[in-house]
């Protein structure tokens, strides 16, 4: 073969990969879309996971927010002693701060089984994979909410100088939160979906992230190590939503952190997923 007839087969090779990678990624966007358009769909299967999670139970998700009282009320109490800071002080921190990581943690945790949890869907009905991850956002945005009566009951035990301008942050904040959420589930669904020792380890991981985040404690205590609380990008998602309901300036570098990681986090799952896609009814 001359050397003329190798280079027309290395691009005629070359143009036949190209329109694969770029159908891939085709087709990875328009999962992503044709899930979103479903919204009927995942918004009904999130309510029915959360009817059959309380099945038989009178209270039903409201045992989340009792649960939460209960541990807010139990470490506040503690705790403000143990800093030396004024319970008008500690409990609202607390109160805001927990009911968002709980937020925060449970799509972590629960992202990593978005596929191998509904293994018969996937290999049963035609559906967009990305539908699930949009299921299970959505579920832990209704613990959310049941979750939240908490703080406004905290606040206005111990209310806080509102500025209304500020509390207008909390809509970009939960959107960029929830985006997080949704790229989260599905590079921790797929990756979990192949290799069963992720979730445990992801779950491990978690509870070492809890003790490091300012949130029953301030960031203020690290001093000169400050640095660890404000370059956590899970004390950023939790600052921007707890700093304008306690009156507060958000942290100065939260915004940034969390732009970057949302953008960063979106595009490396975006090819990830344009990559693997078609192997989750394999691994799942």
């Amino acid at each position: 073969m001359s050397s003329s007839e190798s280079v027309a087969n290395f691009k005629a090779g070359s143009t036949a990969a190209s329109p694969a990678r770029s159908d891939r990624i085709l087709e990875a966007a328009a999962d992503l879309v044709d899930g979103l358009r479903r919204g009927w769909l995942w918004t009904t299967l999130a309510h029915q996971d959360l009817k059959l999670r309380y099945r038989g139970s009178i209270l039903g998700p409201f045992w989340q927010t009792i649960t939460t009282a209960v541990m807010i009320g139990a470490i506040g109490f503690i705790y403000a002693e143990l800093f030396h800071t004024p319970l008008e002080d500690y409990l609202p921190l607390l109160a805001v701060g927990l009911v968002f990581w709980q937020f925060t943690s449970g799509m972590i945790t629960e992202g990593c089984s978005t596929f191998y949890s509904v293994q018969g869907i996937i290999q049963q009905v035609k559906l967009p994979f990305s539908l699930h991850a949009y299921r299970l956002v959505y579920r832990n945005l209704l613990i959310l909410l049941h979750s939240f009566v908490i703080i406004p009951i905290v606040l206005a035990i111990f209310p806080k100088p509102v500025v209304w301008l500020q509390v207008l942050e909390l809509g970009p904040g939960l959107v960029l939160i929830l985006l997080n959420g949704v790229w989260v589930s599905i590079l921790l669904g797929m990756i979990s979906a192949r290799f069963r020792d992720v979730p445990p380890i992801v779950a491990s991981i978690v509870q070492v992230v809890f003790f490091m985040t300012p949130i029953f404690w301030p960031a203020a205590a690290l001093g000169k190590h400050r640095w660890l609380a404000d370059f956590n990008p899970i004390y950023a998602a939790i600052d921007i939503m707890r700093a304008p309901l306690l009156g507060q300036p958000t942290e100065p570098h939260s915004w940034s952190i969390l732009v970057i990681v949302t953008v960063l986090g979106c595009a490396g799952t975006f090819a990830f997923f344009g990559r693997f896609r078609s192997r989750i009814a394999y691994w799942a």
